[in-house]
């Protein structure tokens, strides 16, 4: 029992250390000039609908819940946030070639159609995160007219 113990008290002090070693957060504050909000005529429900679905792992600004405080799951949340930033920034989709923009906007439709975009752990900890039927149908109405608007000036 007190060798349990010995070890339930390293664990307790290694969690307590693992508080101070906290990841950088992915808040920026800013819009960026090469976010999608200024380079193409977002309606404000298409917008809203990008902001409660996808911005906080594909975008510069992250919207930190309080359990990302808590290690090791904020560093999970991290290595989430960069895994998907890899993959599609909103914050930086107009800095890419029209080529890329229009393969990113079709990775997004594909995305939604398959119902793999939002991940569901993510759905699960941001309700609001969940896309009726007619929202899909909204976001996939606006990335083909943007992505037919963009081959059209190519």
């Amino acid at each position: 029992m007190k060798r349990v113990k010995q070890i339930l008290f390293v664990l307790l002090i290694g969690f307590i250390v693992m508080q101070f070693m906290q990841p950088a957060r992915n808040q920026s504050g800013q819009v960026l000039q090469t976010d999608i909000s200024p380079t193409y005529a977002i309606p404000e429900n298409v917008q809203t609908l990008f902001k409660n679905t996808c911005y906080d792992c594909h975008s510069n600004n992250t919207n930190h819940p309080w359990y990302s405080m808590i290690q090791p799951i904020g560093w999970i949340l991290a290595r989430d946030i960069e895994d998907g930033k890899a993959k599609l920034n909103f914050s930086e989709l107009g800095s890419l070639s029209s080529r890329k923009q229009i393969s990113r906007l079709q990775q997004i439709e594909n995305r939604i159609k398959d119902d793999t975009m939002p991940l569901p752990a993510y759905q699960l900890l941001h309700p609001s995160a969940r896309l009726t039927e007619e929202e899909k149908q909204l976001l996939i109405g606006w990335i083909q007219k943007t992505r037919d608007s963009i081959a059209s000036k190519r």
